[in-house]
């Protein structure tokens, strides 16, 4: 029952979404940068993972990003080319690899399904995953070695989760996500970013107690609210139909990362 709940939670935080994101696709299309799929494989396990590279000479940072319960979208795809636009090497593992239809990813799952699926990932696979993810980006000739990581929704909650998990993070940002459990909190070495949307009410109530849990931990979290902005607002604020709210709350937001990874 407590699964079932938690699963309907997500559905009414991540909506509304479109499933067929041309516009994202059609931006993507454009763009004159080398990307491409390639297999990640730990554990048994292959790991079908998007790669975007800056157009730079030197090597750049990594910055992982973690889907939303939406599983690999044209929007995520569309957002680490936009990643790779601002200078670094963005690295975009699809979580539900070998989780589809005969062993297929996200891509694979009839319409609708995917949000089930990534609500029932093992934690633990979830991790291995994003690890050697992380672990291929940084190896690559065209890396500096230094890492961040930056997720959605669901992904915003995994990507504060990481953060417990991985030592050599430079910082993390959590787009509109919930916290991890407060004695893992401790684990945390980077400093915490928070994106968040004034009109997400289910989210917005836990950032009172994370502030407080965090600077009880002595860590570093700054969480921003955008007023108006509702939950998913960095891809609703992109959409042909985004309202002002969403726009401008995707333009701020988008600008402090960009100001906040350059650090």
């Amino acid at each position: 029952m407590k699964r079932i709940l938690v699963f309907s939670l997500l559905l009414l935080s991540c909506a509304p979404f479109a499933c067929v994101q041309e516009w994202a696709k059609a931006t993507l299309e454009k763009s004159p940068r080398h990307r491409e799929w390639v297999t990640v494989k730990h554990d048994g396990r292959a790991v079908e993972t998007f790669v975007v590279y800056p157009e730079t000479k030197s090597k750049t940072p990594v910055v992982l990003i973690i889907h939303e319960i939406f599983g690999m979208t044209d929007w995520v795809e569309d957002l680490a080319d936009q990643v790779a636009a601002a200078g670094y090497l963005a690295v975009a593992p699809d979580l539900l690899s070998g989780m589809g239809p005969n062993g297929g990813r996200s891509s694979d799952f009839a319409e609708g399904k995917t949000m089930e699926a990534v609500s029932h990932l093992n934690p633990d696979q979830v991790t291995a995953d994003l690890n050697a993810a992380v672990d291929y980006g940084l190896k690559l000739p065209a890396s500096s070695g230094k890492l961040f990581v930056a997720g959605f929704c669901w992904g915003g909650s995994q990507t504060f989760r990481f953060a417990t998990n991985r030592g050599d993070l430079a910082a993390a940002f959590v787009f509109y996500g919930g916290p991890p459990d407060k004695e893992a909190m401790a684990r945390i070495k980077a400093p915490v970013y928070g994106f968040y949307g004034g009109n997400d009410a289910r989210i917005d109530a836990t950032i009172p107690e994370t502030i407080t849990q965090m600077k009880a931990a002595g860590k570093a979290y700054e969480p921003v609210t955008y007023e108006g902005a509702g939950h998913g607002f960095m891809r609703a604020g992109e959409a042909p139909d985004a309202n002002e709210a969403n726009k401008k709350a995707r333009t701020d937001a988008w600008a402090r990362w960009k100001a906040l990874l350059g650090k």
